[in-house]
């Protein structure tokens, strides 16, 4: 078995600017929790054979306050227009059950709160990034260009672990409407990269 995804990213989580947990997950939450929505969009990819090109997941995940204390609740969208092959694989993948960057948090998993189909919409637009999951998830995220910068280049953090990569842009929130499988919180910080490139 073999498979390769790339794409764009984008999150939001509960935490204030900048959340502890993208510094490391042994730091804490700002509050006595972390929560947070994942969201992929893959512009190439296959899975065993099988052609997941064009299709979108979101994952939302409920933590304690330490991340790696684990018992992570976590629910995941996969997009409606995926046939019910691209649905298990991509469900296989994201739940960590095909090895990659989310097999190292599967451990930290202990209870899958819902997987479900959903119209899953992103939009990339220039520093803005909005993410809408049916009725459950919209937010927007705005990439953060430090004051004084004359490029326009936002601000990176390298060397995180994360599973898309230790190189992603910082974000806030400038927008969230998020509850789904029982986990609601309002998005304040985020992240984002325009190209994530998994493969196992």
């Amino acid at each position: 078995m073999s498979w390769s995804l790339k794409g764009s990213y984008a999150e939001t989580c509960s935490c204030e600017l900048m959340c502890p947990c993208n510094l490391s997950l042994d730091h804490g939450a700002t509050y006595d929790f972390c929560r947070a929505t994942l969201a992929f969009d893959i512009r190439e990819g296959e899975i065993d054979g099988t052609d997941v090109r064009g299709r979108r997941v979101v994952t939302i995940i409920d933590t304690p306050k330490v991340m790696t204390d684990g018992n992570w609740r976590l629910g995941m969208f996969v997009d409606d227009q995926a046939t019910d092959e691209q649905f298990d694989k991509l469900v296989q993948v994201f739940g960590g059950q095909l090895g990659g960057p989310m097999a190292a948090l599967a451990p930290l998993v202990g209870e899958v709160v819902g997987v479900e189909r959903a119209a899953i919409e992103v939009a990339d637009d220039g520093l803005l990034h909005s993410v809408r999951v049916g009725d459950a998830i919209e937010f927007e995220i705005e990439d953060i260009v430090p004051f004084g910068v004359e490029n326009g280049r936002p601000v990176r953090f390298d060397g995180m672990f994360h599973p898309v990569g230790s190189n992603l842009t910082m974000a806030e929130a400038r927008r969230s409407r998020i509850n789904a499988f029982g986990i609601e919180y309002e998005g304040k910080t985020g992240l984002s990269t325009s190209e994530f490139t998994w493969a196992a």
